[in-house]
């Protein structure tokens, strides 16, 4: 079956690295689309007006499963753990909320892996425990 040979922080800053690209390729392929791109050109999106207010809100967000590829590696076993738990719930309830919102056929695609991954990060980091010193 699926056989890990890393840590469990490889894996989870692994898992942040296929998220982060998942949600950057999502919105590459969006820009393919004239409707929406003349929307965002417009800068009003799905009922959302585009300002530098709402822009640098979305970088705030999409920072955390940036930063988590760096942290998950980084931080102490507790503090990874916790970091984990807390950055998949924003993230996964950030992307579960907006697919209730409707989206094209490509953004439910991606939306499907990118809720599966935060989910998976979510029960890796609650199942995770530390190794006893021997």
């Amino acid at each position: 079956m699926f056989e890990w040979s890393g840590t469990r922080s490889q894996l989870l800053s692994l898992l942040w690295v296929f998220l982060t690209v998942n949600y950057i390729f999502c919105d590459v392929f969006s820009l393919h689309l004239g409707k929406y791109l003349d929307a965002l050109l417009s800068g009003a999106v799905g009922g959302m007006n585009i300002t530098e207010e709402f822009l640098l809100a979305f970088a705030i967000v999409l920072q955390i499963p940036m930063i988590m590829i760096v942290l998950s590696s980084v931080l102490t076993f507790r503090l990874s753990k916790y970091c984990n738990i807390v950055a998949g719930i924003i993230t996964t309830s950030i992307q579960t909320y907006t697919v209730t919102m409707g989206g094209t056929l490509h953004y439910m695609f991606f939306s499907f892996f990118e809720i599966c991954t935060g989910l998976l990060i979510i029960y890796l980091a609650v199942t995770w425990q530390q190794k006893s010193a021997a």
